[in-house]
């Protein structure tokens, strides 16, 4: 389904004789700029996962049924799951910080409205983990649309989000049954 929304905002630019990057931000000028999204990608993981570590735990927020559920457990499994944190670190940064953000931003002429606006209907798509896990995540969509407003690029934040689900999906999956 993300894969289908990214097909329709690319499909938009197209018609608007706009290219994806307009979105993504700056090409890839080479291995250092390459690096440095990277290395802002994982600094800006370390520093949101502290945060929402500490609202979840303020919210005493614990994994439920819906979440272990989604966790991978066989080897098969983690291969499938490798490729839904690709496209949810593609898809969902192009369509909540590329496009919604923008239009938020255009819309309301207020970068910090349309950071916040994106956030909240970010954390609304997670609703199946509930009330606790979604109000985490609207910060750390918040946190994200803040990225990358500051770094005028998605990449970060896509390198980051692939990152993140990926590591916690197939350490939890080896811990949560």
């Amino acid at each position: 389904m993300e894969w289908l929304v990214f097909g329709f905002i690319w499909l938009g630019l197209r018609l608007r004789k706009q290219r994806m990057q307009c979105l993504l931000g700056e090409d890839w000028g080479g291995a250092r700029h390459i690096l440095r999204d990277i290395g802002v990608g994982v600094l800006f993981l370390i520093a949101a996962t502290l945060v929402l570590s500490l609202i979840a735990h303020l919210l005493k927020a614990t994994s439920n049924a819906a979440i272990r559920s989604l966790l991978p457990h066989t080897p098969a499994q983690i291969a499938v799951y490798f490729l839904l944190t690709v496209t949810a670190g593609i898809c969902e940064e192009v369509i909540f910080r590329g496009y919604l953000q923008r239009q938020f931003l255009f819309f309301f002429k207020s970068a910090a409205i349309g950071i916040i606006l994106q956030g909240v209907i970010f954390g609304a798509s997670h609703g199946y983990q509930g009330p606790k896990h979604m109000l985490i995540i609207v910060v750390y969509g918040i946190l994200f649309g803040a990225l990358a407003q500051r770094q005028r690029s998605l990449r970060p934040g896509m390198i980051a989000h692939f990152l993140q689900d990926l590591t916690t999906g197939v350490v939890a999956g080896r811990f949560l049954r």
